[in-house]
């Protein structure tokens, strides 16, 4: 059965107020197309998911989407922080913002247990960690199997909607994925609902033929979106690289609440989809397009 659907209506049906949101990649097929699209649907009081919330967690608080974040590592990569959230938790500004830190392990381990349906998952690398004294859902536990030894537990996470980009999926849902892998399919596993985002919807015979590469079985998944260089200025290997210019740019943008504020009018509100945005953009992806470095049967691209 075909489960493809536009960015806007997949956002639509899919994502509602309250939720807890991840949208997963590890530096690599971040979708920010879905992050826009869910400020350009004015949603609010979610809570934020992510191993390594960058730039597009801070234009979506800065948009005012999120009330929580649940996260192992904050930061514009390579450049600083990330202002928006900055204000929020250290300023109240406009309002506070509620978080919730672990380790990456202890994400990792949040999203296994979700995917396992585990009460919770234990994890060694907390001991003599300060993370725990900050954060009471990180709980001593002692080992029924040792004497005297304690372990950390971490509860599992599910969030209502998980969003992975990935280089090709078919209509129904069956994903693939090449490159820097994060924790996407474990993402995917523990939500009640998933949204697959992709450069390119492939027949299943492309699939059948290549099945290794299989991350996300279509099962789990309840919409499937084709649109290309979503993950601008993250990157999807073989199809573009990343903008590294943009997150420079991004430091300043997000400094300046003002700023910030006419960036997110033009960028997203003003814009009816990510085609547009592509359109403004112009040829800024020109520079990003790699060359050819066959695997088997994809391109993982020659870059510079």
């Amino acid at each position: 059965m075909s489960k493809l659907a536009s960015m806007r209506d997949a956002v639509a049906e899919l994502v509602r107020d309250g939720d807890t949101v991840s949208i997963e990649g590890f530096t690599h097929l971040i979708c920010f197309a879905a992050g826009h699209e869910i400020i350009r649907q004015h949603r609010r009081d979610l809570t934020l998911a992510r191993m390594t919330p960058d730039v597009i967690y801070d234009q979506m608080i800065g948009a005012g989407v999120a009330r929580k974040l649940i996260f192992s590592w904050l930061g514009n990569p390579g450049v600083g922080s990330l202002h928006a959230v900055r204000r929020r938790i250290e300023h109240a500004d406009p309002e506070p913002l509620e978080v919730e830190e672990y380790s990456h392990f202890g994400m990792v381990c949040r999203y296994v247990a979700g995917a396992s349906n585990l009460p919770f998952f234990p994890i060694r690398s907390y001991y003599e960690s300060d993370i725990p004294k900050v954060n009471p859902n990180i709980k001593p536990m002692r080992s029924p199997y040792e004497d005297g030894t304690d372990v950390y537990v971490v509860p599992p996470l599910r969030p209502d909607v998980t969003i992975v980009h990935a280089q090709r999926a078919t209509a129904d849902g069956d994903t693939q994925i090449w490159g820097l892998l994060g924790c996407q399919k474990e993402a995917a596993f523990a939500a009640e609902r998933v949204i697959v985002v992709c450069e390119e919807v492939v027949q299943d015979e492309v699939v059948r033929q290549d099945p290794n590469r299989t991350v996300i079985p279509g099962v789990v998944v309840d919409a499937v979106v084709e649109q290309p260089l979503a993950c601008h200025p993250s990157y999807a290997q073989g199809y573009y690289d990343r903008d590294n210019a943009f997150y420079l740019e991004w430091e300043q943008v997000s400094k300046d609440p003002a700023v910030l504020e006419a960036w997110l009018k033009e960028w997203v509100y003003d814009l009816e989809s990510h085609a547009d945005y592509l359109d403004k953009l112009g040829d800024r992806f020109e520079a990003l397009k790699p060359g050819e470095r066959w695997s088997g049967q994809v391109n993982y691209g020659e870059y510079a």
